[in-house]
């Protein structure tokens, strides 16, 4: 357990952009690497390179921070196969651990006591072939599921996952939020509004706040 490292691009303290957290003082650990290649994606940076820190070393660097919630995050942090030793340690160190994933990769061996945060890629990102459906019935009521729309037709899409799956029963939060630039928030609101819709809208505030500067 000692020898195990994980290959880290930033761990850094900042508000809460997202989630049902949204706004909370939070340290992202934010692991290196991702198979996919969304569309939208505003970490590429994250793809490549990276510094490798055993888990003492980054517990200790979440710990000097003295938060109370700790995001692990990415690229695709499941991608690291002990990425889920990390989420284990954060939880017995007494954090409040969530997980953003994209939902392509298994869930089976998270620590029940983190909440994922997991996307369900759609049309519009390019990677909807991705989105592994296996990992829905693995979803518990504290956890979120996330739409980035990016035009009508993924709109109409979530729609009928939402319903499909009735996901709105299965998770905590369902969370709609407009891809950055390509879709207007007021649009996206709108058509939440008239279909009365049981999702939660969001904007990520931290591209609101630090026009999404890295380490922020």
């Amino acid at each position: 357990m000692t020898d195990i490292t994980l290959k880290i691009t930033e761990i850094f303290y900042s508000l809460q952009g997202e989630s049902s957290t949204v706004g909370l003082p939070t340290v992202f650990v934010r692991l290196t690497g991702c198979p996919l290649r969304c569309g939208y994606c505003d970490s590429e940076y994250a793809f490549y390179g990276g510094e490798r820190f055993t888990l003492e070393a980054i517990l200790e660097k979440v710990g000097s921070y003295r938060p109370r919630y700790v995001c692990v995050t990415g690229g695709e942090p499941l991608a690291q196969r002990d990425c889920t030793v990390l989420l284990t340690r954060l939880c017995d160190a007494g954090y409040q651990v969530s997980l953003e994933t994209s939902g392509a990769l298994p869930l089976d061996d998270v620590d029940a006591r983190v909440i994922k945060v997991m996307d369900l890629k759609t049309p519009g990102s390019g990677e909807v072939n991705r989105n592994r459906w296996e990992n829905l019935p693995l979803l518990r009521p504290q956890d979120q599921v996330k739409f980035v729309i990016c035009d009508r037709e993924d709109y109409e899409w979530a729609r009928f996952k939402l319903d499909e799956h009735s996901l709105h029963e299965r998770v905590g939060e369902v969370l709609f939020s407009p891809s950055f630039g390509q879709i207007a928030p007021v649009q996206l609101a709108e058509w939440i509004i008239a279909d009365n819709l049981p999702v939660r809208f969001q904007l990520q505030l931290h591209k609101l706040l630090w026009n999404d500067t890295p380490g922020h």
